[in-house]
């Protein structure tokens, strides 16, 4: 191969393997009939009609007991045995944050320094990583993109999924700020040589040290000064409840010992995010109105005398006692698996949650804990069409396969470089 031909393979390669120009807005009014419509508030209509006009649902209802009017919409699917969803929504990710760990400028997830609440992890927001159109496949079409490291890790924001960059993406802007709970335990050893942890003797004093953090800028709010900082005010949403405060925290004393804190301080709404030991204060959790953002369920217990399910019963134990809970894939691989969240769910189903109770971790209750819920999260009218059409349970690996899919009612693709190398592997070997 001379040196052209080697640069025009490279060329084609690159344009065939590029990501897909975002949709246009919707512009025909769209009509989707007969399908199984699971609406996210725990309702099923087995032969319904969804439509929706200018990225708004404008109708949903039991085909049978309406009478359409002919030309009232532009385009019908006829969805006959096939499944409708809300799009799902991935809580505490880092999509598009990095799109190759091993590449340092490809990784924008944490910024140096201990308390960063005025880091925005949406300016860092990378529209066009190709992580995303391979998430999109199995119904998740929406997304908090949060920072990562440090006490204070910084703000998130609510985006969908199918954008030309983070301004025309998101869609609820600095949601809330991520607090790392200082941990009761500290690891020795290291990852291939572990050698179990020991109680964290710093433990009092770091709470103390976010606790004169936090007071500082609270104190700072009412002061007018020549000189901004950014740092402290970074925080006010926390304040005068515009914000949320996610606090990672997993054992039964560091969730305890946070609601306390966020009590003594005065921050308005707060969110558990991980609560591993949730269960074991879910009363204090129902008592405060507090929800949880489960951390990722297919996982193993921690310590030796709990039940080997026990991350898989936990969704239902908690939802149970009252509380909102939704799921959250942080983690190993945690970007390319957000494919797998639907399956999180599932297997939540699996192990005691009625289905749709399960529907509702990942589109409702995270919604709702996100503060996004009068817009997305249900198949409701006058709520944005952020929704999808599977040939299957969208929750069971098996048989969700989407057909098609909408952000605010505009028709996405549902390729990707995946997806191409499949057509192309099966077009070598003669398949089907």
């Amino acid at each position: 191969m001379n040196k052209y031909s080697y640069i025009l393979s490279l060329l084609f390669s690159a344009s065939m393997f590029a990501q897909h120009a975002p949709a246009k807005k919707q512009s025909q009014s769209i009509l989707i009939l007969n399908a199984t419509a699971h609406l996210g508030t725990g309702q099923v209509i087995p032969n319904s009609a969804i439509g929706f006009k200018e990225g708004k649902l404008t109708l949903v209802a039991d085909a049978s007991t309406i009478r359409l009017v002919d030309g009232a919409y532009d385009q019908t699917i006829d969805a006959t045995g096939k499944h409708v969803y809300p799009g799902f929504i991935a809580a505490n990710s880092t999509l598009g944050l990095v799109e190759i760990d091993a590449v340092k400028s490809s990784d924008d997830e944490s910024e140096v320094g201990d308390m960063n609440p005025n880091v925005r992890s949406l300016v860092a927001y990378n529209a066009e990583s190709k992580v995303i159109e391979t998430v999109r496949p199995n119904g998740i079409l929406m997304a908090q993109i949060t920072p990562r490291g440090g006490t204070i890790s910084g703000t998130s924001s609510v985006v969908q999924l199918d954008s030309w960059n983070y301004q025309d993406g998101v869609v609820k802007e600095n949601d809330g700020i991520h607090l790392n709970f200082p941990s009761i335990y500290s690891s020795r050893g290291w990852w291939a040589e572990p050698s179990g942890a020991k109680l964290n003797k710093d433990y009092i004093k770091e709470i103390a040290d976010i606790k004169s953090f936090l007071i500082s800028t609270k104190a700072s709010q009412g002061e007018t000064s020549k000189e901004r900082n950014l740092v402290f005010e970074s925080t006010k949403g926390l304040f005068d409840a515009s914000q949320t405060l996610f606090i990672h925290a997993d054992h039964e004393l560091q969730i305890i010992d946070a609601i306390k804190l966020s009590k003594e301080i005065g921050v308005k709404k707060i969110v558990i995010v991980g609560g591993f030991e949730a269960y074991k204060c879910a009363d204090l959790l129902k008592e405060n109105g507090i929800g949880v953002l489960l951390r990722r369920v297919h996982d193993m217990p921690e310590f030796d005398d709990q039940d080997v399910n026990l991350p898989y019963k936990m969704a239902k134990m908690l939802t149970d006692k009252g509380i909102v809970v939704g799921l959250e894939n942080s983690g190993d691989m945690e970007r390319m698996n957000t494919r797998n969240l639907p399956f999180l769910a599932g297997t939540c189903a699996a192990y005691g949650l009625d289905k749709e109770q399960a529907l509702q971790l990942i589109t409702a209750n995270t919604a709702k804990i996100l503060g996004i819920e009068s817009f997305c999260g249900t198949l409701e009218t006058g709520k944005d069409a952020t929704l999808f059409i599977s040939e299957g349970d969208a929750l069971d690996m098996r048989t969700n396969k989407l057909t098609e899919a909408f952000i605010q009612g505009r028709k996405i693709t549902l390729e990707n470089h995946q997806s191409k190398l499949n057509d192309i592997y099966k077009e070598k070997y003669n398949q089907k």
